[in-house]
Parts: C-alpha cells; structure tokens; sequence
C-alpha cells in the first residue's frame, strides 16, 4: 500500500535534519507553551484547539508536503459524530487538526500524556487518554467520552490503536463502533494516504510525497443497539479499506 523510499538521498537528509525537522520541534514547543498558558484563561478548549491548528498548518508546511481533501462534503453533514482513521504515522495528527474544521477532542494512548509539550496540551485541552492496560480505566475513559459526545463535543479515534509498522491496516479495536453505538450518532470513516510515506516509524527524516485526507460517507447508527458492533466495526473497516483502494489505483 505504501512504499518508503529507499534508500533516501543525503540530500534529502541533510534538508530533514537542518531545515525540516528544527523546524517542527520549534513548533511544537513554541504551540504547546502557547496552549498551556492559554488553557489558564479558557477552559472551554476553543482557543487551544486554535493554536493546535496552527501548530498542525506550519508543521505540514515545514514537511513541504502538499495535501489533498476528498470528501470534506461529509465532515459538515452532522453537527456530532465519532470520527475515525487509519494510524500510519505521528504526521497523522497535524493532518486531521489542519484539515477538520471544528473543535473535537481526541481518544489517544496514555503514554503520550507524558511527553512535553504535547502531553501538557492533551491534558489541559481536555483530550482523553486511553489506558489500555488497564480494563476499568478503558471503560471509565470510553463512558467518559460518550457523555462527551452527548454534550455535543466530536470525537476522533484512531482504532487501529497503534501506528502500522508497514503502512497497512492493524486490526481494528471497537472503541469508535462502540462509541457511536453508545452516543447514536454516525461513524464518519477517514482514510490517510501519504503519511506514512511521509514519515514512518522509526524514522527521524520527512520524505516529503502527496498526501490524501479521504472522508468518506458517514454511517448512521440510529436505532442500533450492542449486538451489532462487531457489524459497525467492520463497516468502518471496509469504508476505510476502499478509499485506501482508490487511492492506491488513482
């Protein structure tokens, strides 16, 4: 599905490592005092989430790579819904916070809470964390995140829970189906092409390529009840897995 060049020019390392990435840590560390110092005068996470699109806006531009939105019709048709994602890469998150154009929050790995600057901003932002070593916390987070959804507030999954290592899909976990099963409101499947070439795991070098944003239609749940989610989960899956088909054959 995806193919990371190999092996990559000095060139295009040397531009990395002086131009590309200096410039995204910068970023990182510049946004993410800027939010914590806000988070101090708004508790209501609007004028965070404004300076994480920021943050998400140079950070693309630091990676000089172009990116595309196919579908952005279907991110404005509900006014709620669960949003979810295939994983490929940490260049994921700017891409969904520069391109979705509204506040939401997030359902992510509690291990990133501890890192600087992004941890300080997930946690002051109101972002949840999911601990999935722990099943009484993974509950308590996901009844936390469906009362979040009934107050009106997005949600964004990634239910792969993990980057791929190869640019093909994990298996899915069912927290987004569930999510939306609890919440009855549409499962709005995205589909990222292009990141993981742009940064895959274990890598410190952008490779800069295309990348794709493909929302697709979203899935009503209304009326659906638990027994099903298995049905919703794979739904999701196979949404996903077509538009990375058409992406692939495009």
């Amino acid at each position: 599905m995806n193919h990371r060049p190999t092996p990559m020019p000095r060139f295009m390392r040397w531009r990395s490592n002086i131009c590309q990435a200096p410039v995204f840590f910068a970023m990182t560390a510049i946004c993410g005092t800027i939010a914590l110092i806000v988070s101090l005068f708004d508790r209501s996470g609007r004028r965070q989430h404004g300076v994480a699109r920021i943050w998400a806006r140079i950070s693309l531009l630091a990676s000089w790579a172009p990116l595309r939105i196919v579908g952005a019709e279907n991110l404005r048709k509900y006014p709620v819904a669960v949003y979810a994602s295939n994983h490929t890469s940490y260049m994921d998150v700017p891409v969904l916070f520069s391109t979705l154009p509204f506040q939401f929050r997030i359902l992510a790995k509690k291990e990133l809470w501890r890192l600087p600057f992004i941890g300080w901003y997930l946690e002051r932002s109101g972002q949840m964390p999911i601990d999935s070593a722990n099943p009484s916390a993974t509950r308590a987070s996901l009844g936390d995140a469906v009362k979040t959804l009934r107050k009106g507030m997005p949600l964004f999954v990634f239910p792969e829970g993990r980057r791929t290592l190869s640019g093909d899909l994990n298996p899915f976990q069912s927290g987004a189906a569930y999510l939306a099963l609890r919440a009855q409101v549409p499962l709005v499947p995205i589909a990222l092409s292009g990141v993981y070439d742009l940064l895959p795991m274990h890598t410190h070098h952008f490779f800069p390529t295309q990348l794709t944003l493909h929302v697709g239609e979203p899935i009503e749940t209304l009326g659906m009840t638990l027994r099903q989610l298995d049905e919703l989960n794979q739904q999701l899956r196979s949404a996903i897995e077509a538009m990375l088909g058409a992406e692939t054959k495009a």
